[in-house]
């Protein structure tokens, strides 16, 4: 009987330990199941967030303009003769007053000693007629010459005074023709190749003897098309200065300035565009009449533009959009209508309010709208960015 029991208590024991042994199998793979489906649910995804930026904004355009002198010199010789002198180096800088050509003054000094020793000869002559003539008038008041020959020496007198004239026109003209012998710079300026050299015959008011261009200032002139010229004449209007940027070819960026002074009075109608120059200092000479430059003007002034990281914007065929973060960290794609661009910035005419945060980086991270994010705060803007906004046009 005791053995009977015995028996009955080592099945009563083994049946709670196999029990306890599922439940653990059982509670082991309840915990195995919860940790599988803990990873299958991935975190959500880490994103850069930036708030939208509302400031004043110059909007600006950018032309292709053509570097032009303000004064552009054909020398030629003022009076013919042969070439005893190029006194100046080719492309280089030259005074106003600067000896350039030197022609043979020989035979223009010979004809001012004539003309000189014509005068002479009138002067000597209209003494004697003048003497002759106040002596008449005191012998025909005693009637001791006739009428006739008081009105002769009279004219004589007249004539004499008029070929005195004449003389001294002469000798004028004589020293006025050895003066154009030295050929010298009307303007300040760079000078061109030499056309004509010494030994050579250059004849007056025909031969070219070189070009003369004016370095500083320089004009810039380019032209604006017939859409923006109003915009741009509303700054114009304001009677304020109006300061372009100006580069050259090749340069980064636009390192030069420069100021509008002129605007055409009327538009092209063949091109349809309206004639703009602008006023740039060259005191080093880095610009030379006839290069190709790029000209960066202000058309308009934004009081507060709506600005985001061109990044952001993301394209829809022919809608742009970006992805809102709500207040829960949700992604709401909201479509935008942008306008110009600003470094990496792009004004955003409608479709945003101030405050709201825009996914800048990782937009590709997100798969549907209403999903939650990680949002990481950046600023809008890079720091090397400004806020003037340039518009590139042929």
């Amino acid at each position: 009987m005791k053995k009977l029991d015995d028996q009955r208590l080592s099945k009563t024991r083994l049946a709670r330990g196999l029990g306890v042994m599922l439940v653990i199998v059982l509670l082991s793979g309840c915990d195995a199941h919860g940790e599988a489906d803990s990873a299958d649910t991935p975190p959500p995804p880490e994103v850069d967030v930036a708030q939208v930026l509302v400031e004043p904004v110059t909007l600006r355009e950018t032309f292709t303009g053509r570097v032009a002198s303000p004064q552009t010199v054909q020398l030629r010789a003022r009076v013919s003769g042969y070439i005893d002198e190029v006194a100046f180096e080719e492309g280089a800088l030259v005074e106003a007053g600067d000896l350039l050509f030197r022609i043979d003054p020989r035979p223009y000094e010979a004809r001012v000693q004539a003309a000189k020793a014509a005068l002479a000869q009138a002067q000597s002559q209209r003494r004697l007629t003048d003497v002759e003539a106040g002596r008449s008038r005191q012998l025909i008041q005693k009637h001791m010459i006739s009428q006739e020959q008081h009105d002769q020496r009279q004219a004589a007198a007249l004539n004499a005074r008029a070929q005195e004239a004449e003389a001294e026109a002469a000798l004028t003209s004589a020293e006025l023709d050895l003066q154009y012998t030295r050929v010298t710079a009307p303007v300040t300026g760079r000078t061109g190749r030499a056309m004509v050299t010494k030994g050579n015959l250059a004849s007056a008011d025909q031969t070219l003897l070189t070009t003369l261009v004016s370095v500083d200032p320089l004009y810039v002139y380019f032209d604006s098309n017939e859409a923006e010229a109003p915009s741009a004449q509303v700054l114009l209007n304001q009677g304020k200065a109006v300061t372009l940027r100006i580069g050259l070819t090749g340069e980064t960026g636009f390192p030069h300035r420069g100021q509008l002074d002129f605007v055409d009075n009327q538009i092209n109608a063949d091109t349809g565009t309206l004639r703009y120059r602008a006023v740039l200092a060259n005191p080093v000479g880095a610009f030379r009449p006839g290069q190709f430059a790029r000209v960066e003007m202000p058309v308009a002034n934004l009081a507060e533009a709506m600005l985001v990281n061109r990044k952001a914007v993301l394209a829809n065929q022919d809608r742009r959009f970006v992805y809102v973060v709500g207040d829960d960290d949700t992604v709401t794609p909201r479509q935008i209508q942008i306008g110009r661009e600003v470094g990496d910035l792009v004004v955003v005419r409608d479709g945003l309010k101030t405050g709201e945060r825009v996914v800048v980086n990782g937009t590709q991270k997100i798969f549907a709208p209403g999903m939650p994010v990680a949002p990481n705060p950046i600023a809008m803007r890079e720091p090397t960015v400004g806020n003037d906004v340039a518009v590139n046009h042929p």
